[in-house]
This record gives structure tokens, sequence and C-alpha cells, in this order.
């Protein structure tokens, strides 16, 4: 039995992509491992059909703790046996170059999205330079990996002349119907990275136009600044953060909501070609959807119309928009129905059988 062994420098219960990814390769018959990070608070490991390993940090963010985890990660990984080292982001690529290098293995990049093209990360020139440098030596080396669309993999071919495949980050299929929430309270949700570039500036302020309770049901590095956003535009009886929230929870959670919201603000190629999670996960769920009109979410909608598309993240349009799907009845339910449909193409089953094929052919 092969061994791969995958690498994330977050906490591994709520990592949603990996969960299916592991326990894909994991059925298909591979020995599968997952790094991670172990995290003040964090709560006993899930049970799952693949093994998983947390690594503990002194530092939490920034430089540090991207510095100590790396270096924690290179000393277990030389000790460990696998046949396939897999490296998710940029953010572990370096020790996963190393070890393979050193123990003659092959080696994978998972890219979920542009790191380096992040908003957190182009707002400031000298953690972009740092990235950009560590992306330009890594990356290259590389030769084999995937990503989640056509555009970053379009975009690590012209800058590095390799051609990864798409293995899109679809969920798995559940099963519900457009009619499971008729008569319970209307509310928003938020699910996914609390982070820099995900439009809480506007979509805070928003919500006292808005008569309807938003849930935000994740964490991130603008947690804390949404909190201060809340209290400064009064609307505590209108937001509800829970903060982390394990998968099997959050499916429960999710259907129930009567609209949902993707956004990201236009900043950096990362934001503008994005293509989150959430997107899908709402889809999923049934749940029509406030999402930004940029080319990888207008190109799913115009073909499936589950979303209504917002050309900017101002205020007033949020506002507007999410007031016009709690409002307008039969345009929501054409667009849940909608999702309804969507649900039986966009889902995991064949992306399953690409991640399959990709490590097959190894």
């Amino acid at each position: 039995m092969q061994r791969i062994i995958l690498t994330v420098t977050n906490d591994l219960n709520y990592d949603q992509r990996m969960q299916r990814i592991c326990t894909s390769l994991a059925l298909t018959g591979y020995d599968v491992l997952l790094v991670g990070r172990k995290m003040k608070g964090s709560k006993s490991l899930e049970q799952t059909a693949f093994r998983q390993k947390r690594l503990p940090c002194f530092f939490d963010k920034g430089f540090l703790f991207y510095a100590e985890y790396n270096l924690r990660l290179f000393f277990w990984l030389i000790f460990q046996k696998a046949d396939i080292i897999c490296a998710i982001d940029l953010d572990t690529i370096l020790p996963v170059l190393l070890v393979s290098s050193i123990h003659n293995k092959k080696r994978v990049y998972d890219a979920h999205e542009l790191f380096t093209e992040q908003v957190e990360i182009v707002s400031r020139p000298f953690v972009h330079k740092v990235w950009l440098s560590i992306e330009k030596f890594a990356v290259p080396k590389f030769r084999k990996g995937y990503t989640v669309n056509q555009f970053i993999a379009d975009e690590f071919n012209r800058r590095y002349g390799v051609a990864f495949q798409i293995i899109r980050n679809l969920p798995l299929f559940t099963n519900i119907t457009a009619n499971d929430k008729q008569g319970s309270e209307k509310f928003i949700i938020y699910q996914g990275a609390v982070n820099e570039g995900r439009c809480f500036e506007t979509l805070i302020p928003a919500m006292q136009q808005v008569d309807a309770k938003l849930v935000i049901c994740g964490q991130g590095n603008f947690f804390e600044q949404v909190k201060r956003l809340i209290k400064e535009f009064g609307v505590e009886a209108k937001v509800e953060l829970r903060g982390y929230v394990l998968p099997a929870e959050l499916k429960k959670i999710t259907p129930g909501a009567w609209v949902a919201v993707t956004l990201f603000e236009n900043t950096g190629l990362n934001q503008y070609y994005s293509l989150g999670n959430r997107f899908f996960d709402y889809i999923m769920a049934g749940v029509p959807q406030v999402c930004v009109s940029y080319p990888e979410y207008k190109a799913i909608n115009d073909i499936y119309n589950v979303a209504l598309l917002i050309n900017d993240t101002k205020i007033d349009t949020i506002a507007a928009a999410l007031n016009k799907l709690l409002s307008d009845s039969v345009l929501h339910r054409h667009l849940a129905e909608n999702c309804i449909e969507a649900r039986k193409h966009l889902q995991w089953l064949e992306e399953e059988k690409k991640l399959a094929s990709f490590y097959s052919s190894l």
C-alpha cells in the first residue's frame, strides 16, 4: 500500500476540502496521513478514514509562526516513510520540496489558490516579495500538481511552465429539498474563513438596512476587526458570530438559511479569479446566494442560475441584493429550485475520479 503524506498549516477538523481529498484517497487504497497544526483550543481530532497528525507551535501567526511551523514540519517529515508527499499551498512547500529531494520521493503541489495574490499578501510589499520568491524557487520544481480552476492552472503555466490539472473543490452530495426551510425564520449565512478581502467592511454596515440576522460561521485573521465593526455600526442584534463550526454541524445549519453570501474584494488576482468553497456548499445546501460577478462565478451562474450576482461590493449594493432575495419569493424559489438541479452536477463524485486518476498516474 503506497503512503501519501499531505501537509497543511490549519486545524484539521475544519478543512473540508482536505477531508474530502484524504477520505477519497484512503478509500481508493492509499495509506493517507494528513499533517496539520495544533492550535490553542483545538478540539480532539474527529474520527476519519485516514490518519492525522498535529504539530504544536509556540507562535500562532506572522513570520515567526511560518518559520517555526516549516522547521517543525521539515524535521518531522525527514523521519517519515512516504511514497508521495503533497504540499497544500505555498506555506508548506519548502519542507516538502527539501524532504522529497533528500529521500528521492515523488512530490505533488495542491494549490487551493494563487497564494501570492491574496489581498493580505499583495497589500504588504515586503511580505509579497518574500512569498513570491518562495513561489519562484519552489513551484517550478513541482512538475506534478493540481488546482481548483482553469485561471490558476493557466497562471502557473504562464509563470513557471508547469501543467497542473484541475480538481474543483466541490462538495459531497447530500439529500435536501427546496422546501426544507419553509416557515422557518429567515437568516443569512456566511461560512468560511473570516479573513481580509471578504468584504466584511461593507457587509457589516449593510446589515443596518436588512431586516434579517446574519450568521457568520468561521474565524480568521479579520475576526477581531469584524467584532469591532459590529459594535461600530450598532448591529449586535443582527449579526451572530459562531466562530469555528465543525463540518458535520455546518451541514445542518446551512440548509436552514434563506440567503447566503459569497463576497470578495476586487483586490489581487486571487480575489478576482477566486472560486470559493462556500459558493458550491451553498448550492449543495439549496440556498440562493448573493455573489460577486467575477469571471469564475459568472461562468457557472450563466449555466445554472443559482445566485443573484452583484457588480460591486458597496454597502448599498449588498443591502439591496440581500433585501431582494429576502422579499422576492418568486425569485428566491426559482434560484432555490435551480440549486437543487445544479447539485446533481456540481458534486465531488466526478472530481474524485480525477483525483484517483491523478495519483494513479504517479
